[in-house]
C-alpha cells in the first residue's frame, strides 16, 4: 500500500472563534499551525483566509503572506482553497489561480450547505478548470455527492481537467452524502482507476472516516476545518494533535506516513514548484 498522505485544513470557512478559541485566523497564526502540523507528519495544507474580523476572504494577499511565511519554514504541499465561504464571487474565486499553487480546491457541484447553497454552475467548474490548466495547478477535486464525479468526469473529457485525478471525498455535511461506510466505499469504488482520494469525516465522523480511509488505500484530511474536538467533549489545542494521532493510528495498522516530496511523486505533481514563494509563481 502506498504511503499515506496527511492534509491538514486548519482553518476553514466555517469554523469560528465561538467554536473553539483556538483555530488560527491570522496569516502568523496559520502559518505557525502549518509548521507545527508539518513537524509532526502532515504534507499537504489547506489554505482558507481571514480577514481582520474573522470572515472569510480571497484576498490574494493575505494567501501571498500566509504562503510565504510558510514556505519561509517548511516544504509542505500548499493547496489553496478556491471557494473561501459559500457565497464568494466567482471571479474572485477564478483569480487565486493567478497564484499557482501546487494544488487547488475544485468543488464539483452545487449542494445545500447547512442552511446555505454553495453554487459551482456547469460554467465556471469549465472556467476553473481551465484557469488551473492555464497555471498549471493540479485540481483536488472535492466530492460532497456522487453526481460530482460524473461533473468531473464531463468537464475532463472535454480536456479541461487531467488525469491522473486526485478526488476528496467530504462526507458528513448537512446537504451531502453521509459519513457511513457504505458511502465511502461506494465512492471510493466509483472513480476512474488510477486516481488517487482522500475523505473527510465532518465533526464527529472525523476519525472513524480516516480510519476507513488508511485501511483501503486511500488518503486523509484532518484538521479544526473538519472538527474541533479531539475527543468527545475536548476541544483540540492544535491541529498538530489531530496528524499526530493520524501518525499514530497509521503505523498501528502497518501504514508508513509520506514525506511532502513523496505526496508530490505520489499525487504527479511539479517538484520544481516546491521551493517558490506564490509571489514569483503567478503569471
Amino acid at each position: 500500500m502506498e504511503k499515506l498522505i496527511i492534509t491538514v485544513a486548519p482553518t476553514g470557512a466555517q469554523t469560528t472563534r465561538k467554536h473553539t478559541p483556538y483555530v488560527p485566523f491570522t496569516p502568523k497564526e496559520i502559518a505557525d499551525s502549518v509548521y507545527e502540523a508539518w513537524q509532526a507528519g502532515a504534507s499537504i495544507a489547506h489554505i482558507h483566509v481571514r480577514d481582520e474580523d474573522g470572515n472569510n476572504s480571497l484576498d490574494l494577499g493575505t494567501y501571498v503572506e500566509v504562503v510565504n511565511r510558510i514556505k519561509d519554514k517548511c516544504d509542505i504541499i500548499i493547496n489553496l482553497t478556491t471557494a473561501g465561504g459559500v457565497a464568494m464571487n466567482d471571479e474572485d474565486r477564478l483569480r487565486v489561480c493567478e497564484l499557482g499553487s501546487e494544488l487547488a480546491t475544485f468543488d464539483a457541484g452545487s449542494m445545500n450547505f447547512g442552511s446555505d447553497v454553495f453554487l459551482n454552475s456547469p460554467n465556471f467548474l469549465e472556467r476553473l478548470a481551465k484557469k488551473m490548466k492555464e497555471y498549471e495547478i493540479k485540481p483536488e477535486i472535492e466530492i460532497f455527492d456522487v453526481g460530482m464525479i460524473d461533473n468531473t468526469l464531463r468537464i475532463a473529457k472535454k480536456g479541461f481537467i487531467d488525469s491522473p485525478f486526485h478526488f476528496q471525498f467530504v462526507l458528513g455535511i448537512r446537504g451531502g452524502m453521509a459519513a457511513t461506510p457504505k458511502n465511502l466505499l461506494f465512492l471510493a469504488e466509483s472513480i476512474p482507476a488510477g486516481s488517487t482520494w482522500s475523505a473527510i469525516g465532518a465533526s464527529k465522523d472525523q476519525l472513524a472516516i480516516n480510519t476507513m480511509s488508511i485501511i483501503m488505500g486511500g488518503h486523509v484530511r484532518v484538521g479544526m476545518e473538519d472538527s474541533v474536538y479531539y475527543r468527545q467533549g475536548e476541544l483540540a489545542k492544535t491541529n498538530a494533535q489531530f496528524v499526530e494521532r493520524i501518525v499514530g493510528l497509521s503505523q498501528t495498522l502497518g501504514r508508513d506516513v509520506a514525506t511532502p516530496n513523496q505526496a508530490r511523486e505520489i499525487l504527479g505533481l511539479d517538484n520544481s514548484k516546491r521551493l517558490k514563494g506564490l509571489s514569483s509563481i503567478g503569471k
